[in-house]
């Protein structure tokens, strides 16, 4: 089915938006980990990002909202937002 490649492209652009926008530009090793098993949710997707990253949440609530809502934007384009990709 499409859902999954729309997943997959946009995954890279959400987490490039991250890097560039709000300096959270992960390791290759955690980038290749988000997109081959993205989180689900977006309040999940947002705190593996803070993780991979040294942050919690509870600790940067600004910094969580703003990333939120990179996230949100993006992951309410996918269809079924939210799924974990099935292989």
């Amino acid at each position: 089915m499409g859902h999954r490649s729309d997943r997959e492209s946009d995954i890279p652009r959400l987490l490039d938006e991250l890097c560039v926008r709000l300096g959270f530009c992960l390791s290759p090793a955690e980038s290749r980990l988000l997109r081959e098993s993205p989180p689900g949710g977006v309040d999940g997707f947002t705190d593996a990002v803070l993780a991979a990253e040294g942050m919690s949440g509870s600790e940067h609530r600004d910094l969580r909202r703003q990333v939120r809502e990179v996230v949100e934007r993006h992951l309410s384009r996918w269809p079924e937002a939210g799924d974990h990709p099935h292989r």
